[in-house]
């Protein structure tokens, strides 16, 4: 899958190539430390690969990507923090788990082409989430999940929020990163208005324990439904900026204003 956001002129595109019944044959490694992962086909390659310790390459190409014709993208992610969120969730079906790996306020470097446009990423600026996953899902889910990388005075702030996919009684993923240091946060709740279904309308992120205190104005909604009967993905995720506060494990609160990020809300049945 590739996406495409323009925030100043609130336009996105979404391609998304499916292959049915894998089978293994993407050879997907079993740890985010090591190992490349590629898909492609006649018309369309996206890959991932490791070019040493902490540093990655992205890789990408679609020729029918939207009505400006093709796109193509290289992006080096490096300076991993020592820090990163790191869970093996469990569902209520036995065998089934998510083993799951969020790296948070990497740097970003390189350039994006598509419509004669080139987009431009300045790792002075630019950050990037690395999302690794592997597991053995439920058919049926819905998951929410938030986050963001940015700075905060020079100093590399985010954080990764969520629940609802699987068992998270035991622990939650909830965690803030500052200066590539982890602090854990407890439940953290996203009030989506409208019966959960407003996503443009301004939002708020509660916390049982007041460490994580936020509102949330979307400036553009990445809503993306591919349905073919037995298989469903339905995503909301929405972009835009935070303002409020967060609290790190010794008590310094750390105080955002207008903070990019996102908060997505997803249903699946694959």
């Amino acid at each position: 899958s590739i996406s495409l956001l323009d925030f100043e002129n609130g336009w996105e595109i979404t391609n998304s190539p499916m292959s049915f019944m894998p089978l293994g044959k993407l050879r997907m490694p079993e740890t985010s430390a090591a190992g490349d992962v590629s898909h492609g086909g006649k018309k369309h390659l996206i890959s991932f690969k490791h070019a040493g310790p902490g540093r990655r390459v992205l890789n990408a190409r679609m020729d029918n990507f939207g009505p400006g014709g093709a796109i193509t993208a290289h992006i080096e992610l490096f300076d991993e923090p020592e820090d990163s969120m790191v869970i093996c969730t469990p569902f209520d079906k036995p065998g089934h788990f998510y083993y799951n790996q969020k790296i948070n306020c990497m740097r970003a470097e390189g350039e994006v082409s598509y419509n004669g446009v080139k987009y431009v990423f300045d790792p002075s600026e630019s950050f990037a989430v690395l999302d690794w996953g592997r597991g053995v899902w439920t058919y049926h889910n819905t998951w929410y999940w938030g986050s963001a990388s940015y700075h905060v005075d020079g100093v590399p702030f985010g954080w990764n929020i969520g629940y609802g996919f699987g068992d998270c009684s035991a622990a939650s993923e909830n965690m803030l990163f500052y200066n590539g240091r982890a602090h854990k946060l407890s439940q953290v709740k996203f009030n989506i208005p409208g019966n959960e279904k407003d996503f443009m309308s301004p939002w708020t992120f509660t916390s049982d324990d007041g460490r994580f205190e936020m509102d949330f104005v979307p400036m553009l909604d990445r809503a993306a439904c591919t349905d073919v009967k037995l298989i469903k993905s339905d995503q909301h995720q929405v972009f835009g900026r935070f303002t409020g506060k967060a609290v790190l494990d010794d008590g310094t609160v750390i105080e955002v204003r207008d903070f990019p990020g996102f908060a997505e809300k997803v249903e699946n049945k694959w």
